[in-house]
C-alpha cells in the first residue's frame, strides 16, 4: 500500500487533524522530536500575532501504542488555542443571527482563495473558503512530515533547510555539512548561516512591517544520505523530482520550484550542467558535482537532493489592495484577517516537511514491507546489490 495522508480542519476551528495510512509497524516515535518540528514552524522573524496565540503540539490519537506504530492508520491532532474565541462563529450546528454574528465575509482579499473558492463552491460566505485555505493547515503537514523524518532517520537519511533570500537580500551559499547547516540555521531568526545577511534581512522585515507591506523569498531544502534509485524513469508520475516539485508548489504562497541549479541551467552549456560519473572502491558510483540536485531520470543518484522554492509575499496587507464586494459589486479596500510581514523562515520548515514526506513515500515504494524489520532487511539487501553492481 502506498504511503498517504489527509488533513482536515479550519484555521479557527477546534483542531487540525491528519491521518497517515501506510506506515509500517514497529516504527518508534519520539513525541518530543515531533513537537519540536511544530515549534520550528512557529518561529521566524516577521511572524504575526497568531504565533503568540498558538503553542502547537501534536497529540497522537490512533495507530501508536507504547511508543511504536502498529501498522494501522496513525491519527494526529493539533489543537487550535484560538478556537475558544470562535466557538459560536465556527460551530458545526446552525446559529441564530445575521452577518455580524456569523462574522460573514463578503469582501474577497486579492491573492487569496476567497473569490475563486466562493464561486467554485457557490458559497456566499467567503469565511467558508478562507478558514480552510489558510496556511494554518500547514501545521498538520509539518506534523506529518515529522513522522516521515523519523522514519527516514532509521536509514541514515537527514533533512535540513535554510533561507536563500528574503526581499532580494541573498545569503552566500553556505556549503556546509548538513549537520552544521542544521545547527547554524536553527540558531538564526531568519534561518540563514551568515550573520551579516541575517541582520540585513531582519532590518528589511522590520521596515516592511512598518510600511504595512509584506515580502517573500527563496528557501532551500537538502536531503542527504539517500540511496541510488528512489523514484523511477518508467512513468511520468513516478519521477520523484516531479512529485517533489508538485508538493513544494502545493504549499500556501509558493509560486515556483527548482532542483539543483534549476533555471540557471538554461544559461549554461551542457558541460557545465551535467554531473560527471566517478567510481572508487570506497564510495562506489558517485558524481563529481551535484548541479542536478541529486536527480537523473527522475531517480535519486546518491547525491543529496537540493530543492528550492519561491514564496510570494503574503497577500494579506496592512496596506490593503483594491477588491470588489460580492454583495454590492462595488469597489473597496481589502480587509485584514491577520498577517505576517514575512513568513519565509517558517516556510522553510514547511518545505522540509513536504519534501521529506515525498522521499519517505518513494522509499517505502522501493523497500516496502509491513514492519520496520522487513523494510530494514530489504534495504540492507539492496545496498549489497548496489555495492556489487
Amino acid at each position: 500500500m502506498s504511503l498517504r495522508y489527509l488533513t482536515a480542519g479550519e484555521t479557527h476551528g477546534p483542531q487540525l487533524t491528519a491521518i497517515i495510512e501506510g506506515l509500517p509497524s514497529n516504527l518508534e516515535l519520539d513525541f518530543e522530536a515531533l513537537n519540536f518540528q511544530l515549534l520550528r514552524r512557529q518561529k521566524g522573524h516577521g511572524r504575526g500575532r497568531r504565533m503568540q496565540i498558538e503553542q502547537d503540539t501534536a497529540q497522537i490519537v490512533g495507530g501508536v501504542r507504547h511508543g511504536r506504530t502498529t501498522g494501522a492508520p496513525v491519527a494526529l491532532v493539533v489543537a487550535n488555542n484560538d478556537w475558544k474565541h470562535w466557538t459560536s462563529v465556527m460551530n458545526v450546528e446552525p446559529i441564530e443571527g445575521g452577518d455580524e454574528a456569523k462574522r460573514r465575509v463578503h469582501r474577497p482579499r486579492p491573492g487569496h482563495a476567497d473569490l475563486n473558492g466562493g464561486i467554485k463552491y457557490d458559497l456566499k460566505d467567503l469565511r467558508n473558503v478562507l478558514e480552510r485555505s489558510s496556511a494554518r493547515e500547514t501545521a498538520a503537514r509539518v506534523a506529518v512530515g515529522a513522522v516521515a523524518r523519523q522514519f527516514l532517520a532509521n536509514f541514515g537519511i537527514k533533512v535540513g533547510g535554510h533561507v536563500v533570500s528574503i526581499g532580494g537580500i541573498t545569503a552566500p551559499a553556505p556549503n556546509l555539512p548538513i549537520d552544521e547547516l542544521i545547527e547554524r540555521t536553527e540558531a538564526s531568526p531568519v534561518r540563514v548561516a551568515d550573520a551579516a545577511t541575517e541582520q540585513k534581512m531582519i532590518a528589511l522585515i522590520d521596515q516592511t512591517k512598518a510600511d504595512g507591506d509584506s515580502i517573500g523569498g527563496v528557501v532551500e531544502c537538502i536531503v542527504a544520505g539517500l540511496p541510488i534509485g528512489l523514484g523511477s524513469h518508467v512513468q511520468w508520475d513516478r519521477k520523484l523530482d516531479g512529485r517533489i516539485a508538485q508538493a513544494v508548489v502545493s504549499i500556501n504562497a509558493f509560486k515556483g520550484v527548482e532542483i539543483g541549479i534549476g533555471f540557471e541551467a538554461a544559461n549554461l552549456p551542457g558541460s557545465k550542467v551535467h554531473d560527471e560519473i566517478l567510481y572508487t572502491e570506497e564510495r562506489g558510483y558517485h558524481r563529481a558535482s551535484n548541479r542536478l540536485g541529486g536527480f537523473e531520470g527522475g531517480m535519486t543518484n546518491g547525491e543529496p537532493i537540493v530543492v528550492r522554492g519561491v514564496m510570494k509575499p503574503i497577500p494579506t496587507l496592512y496596506k490593503p489592495l483594491q477588491s470588489v464586494d460580492i454583495d454590492t459589486k462595488e469597489a473597496f479596500t481589502a480587509q485584514v484577517e491577520r498577517s505576517d510581514a514575512c513568513a519565509v523562515p517558517a516556510a522553510s520548515v514547511v518545505m522540509e516537511s513536504v519534501v521529506v514526506w515525498e522521499v519517505a513515500k518513494a522509499f517505502l515504494e522501493k523497500f516496502g514491507g509491513d514492519s520496520m524489520e522487513e523494510i530494514k532487511a530489504n534495504y540492507a539487501n539492496y545496498l549489497k546489490q548496489v555495492a556489487e553492481y
